[in-house]
Formats: structure tokens, sequence, C-alpha cells
């Protein structure tokens, strides 16, 4: 009878972890990972620091050598728990260019006459984490919709070739902003599918900032994709519209020796962009 008790208590032990193990099976989140390769066109960039009565507005497309196609990537995580996805993304935005300026130019109260050989870094990088709630779903296609909170990594320059002369301006802020995304299965395993985060507001509104900037984000994709065999893994063809905007006079403390001498600035940036991508789970 003893033997019969202890069998029967491995067994129901057995079962229970057996359960918790299920249980905990269930509660993991899927974990997916995506890159995308490609090359991005910049369709207008407009860029002024300092008043406009001093300073040039400066056209980085028909001025500062970005008229060309540069490379693109773009790489992010993805948790997936029920109808709960958590994303992070990292989106390298850096290009660098060369130009002789035909004409002067001011930026920040800096004047590179004309003849000049200029140095150009344009960088705004940035990270964002993502949240979306499916709130349709099923066979695999969704519409979900979230917020994001994307932190911005500014550096712009423009230095002369001799050294010279230098304009500099460099930022680290938090951008909040609305998300939808979208996945559609078409068949056989082929899906099409869109996202978008994007806002528009001035920090007055949004971080009770008592000085009115405006400031816009949107980044919004369609793509196509197929698996790629049995593996659970995807590729997938994307286009991309990447764009953003910064005017107004900020009214915070310039303590940074790489701050902007002026608080007043006004750039405008619109991109698109072609690439092929995976997604590995």
């Amino acid at each position: 009878m003893r033997s019969v008790k202890i069998a029967i208590a491995r067994a129901a032990l057995a079962a229970a972890a057996l359960a918790a193990t299920a249980t905990a099976a269930a509660a993991q989140p899927a974990l997916s990972f995506e890159a995308e390769l490609g090359a991005v066109k910049v369709l207008s960039h407009t860029y002024r620091v300092g008043a406009e009565s001093a300073n040039s507005e400066f056209d980085y497309v028909s001025q500062g050598g970005q008229e060309i196609l540069f490379p693109f990537q773009r790489l992010s995580a993805t948790a997936a728990l029920g109808r709960h996805q958590l994303r992070f993304l990292y989106q390298p935005l850096e290009v660098a260019t060369k130009s002789t300026f035909r004409s002067a130019v001011t930026i920040d109260g800096t004047t590179f006459a004309a003849g000049t050989p200029v140095d150009m870094k344009y960088g705004f990088p940035f990270y964002r984490a993502t949240y979306l709630y499916e709130a349709l779903r099923g066979g695999g296609s969704y519409l979900a919709a979230g917020a994001a909170l994307q932190v911005r990594n500014a550096s712009i320059s423009f230095a002369s070739a001799d050294g010279e002369q230098l304009a500099l301006s460099q930022n680290l802020g938090l951008v909040p902003a609305l998300a939808i995304s979208g996945r559609l299965e078409l068949g056989s395993g082929v899906f099409a599918g869109f996202d978008a985060t994007g806002i528009y507001a001035s920090s007055a509104f949004i971080n009770g900032a008592d000085f009115e900037f405006e400031g816009s984000l949107l980044d919004a994709s369609v793509r196509i994709g197929a698996p790629i065999g049995d593996t659970g893994s995807e590729a997938f063809l994307a286009a991309r519209f990447l764009g953003g905007s910064a005017a107004g006079v900020s009214r915070y403390e310039r303590a940074e020796w790489s701050n902007s001498l002026s608080p007043e600035t006004e750039n405008r940036l619109a991109t698109a962009t072609i690439t092929i991508g995976a997604t590995v789970r």
C-alpha cells in the first residue's frame, strides 16, 4: 500500500510539474527579431539655426549633397504575448556629405564664404519602444494600436575643410507618439502589412513647457512578404516614409558647449526608403 501511495504521489507531482511547465510555456512571450537593408532618398530637407533675418535656410538637397541615395538599415525586436506586443527599435540615420558653397551661408551665426569647401554631418538616429494592443485578430491577421516613446539623438555639424570654422548642434530628448500596425494574411503564407508611428504637437501641449515649439514625426511603411521555407521566419519587401520637423525658439538653457549658440531652429526632413528584410522567430 505504501508503494502505491508513493507511486500516486510521484504521478501527482509529475503531473503538477508538467502542468506548471505548460503554464509557464504558455505565459512566455514569443520573441522575434527583424532587420532591414536598403536605400534612402531624401525628398526634401531644410535647416536653419538662428534668427531668420541673419541666418540662412540651408537646403541639404540642392546645396548640401543629399541629392543621391544613401544606405539605410533598421533593427528591431518584438515580444508578443496574447494580444499584446512590445517592440524595440534602433534606427540609424546618419548622412555625411561634402560641398563647396557657391554663395555665402550662415549657420548659427557662423558664415561660410562662397568658395568654402564644407564637410557636413547630419546625424539623427533614434531608439524607440512601442506598445501595441491587437484590437482585431484572427487567422494570423490583426489590427493593433498603441503608443510609442522615442529617444532622439541628434548631432548636426558644418565644418570648413581647413578646420577653421565649425557650426555644431547636438540634442538628446524624448518624443512621445501614437502607433498603429496591421497585418493581412493573403494565403499560402504570403502577407501584407503596414506600420505607422507619428505625432504632431507643440511642447507646451506635450510636456508642460511654457513656450510653443512645433514638433512632428511620421514613420510609416507598407510591406509584402512570404515565409522562408518551414523555418517560421519571413522575408519581405518594404517601402517607407520617414520624416519630421522641429521649429521654434527654445527657452531652455544652452548649457553644453555642443549646443547651438542660438535657441531658434527650424529643421524639416522628408525621406523615402526601399528595403528588403527578414523576420526571425
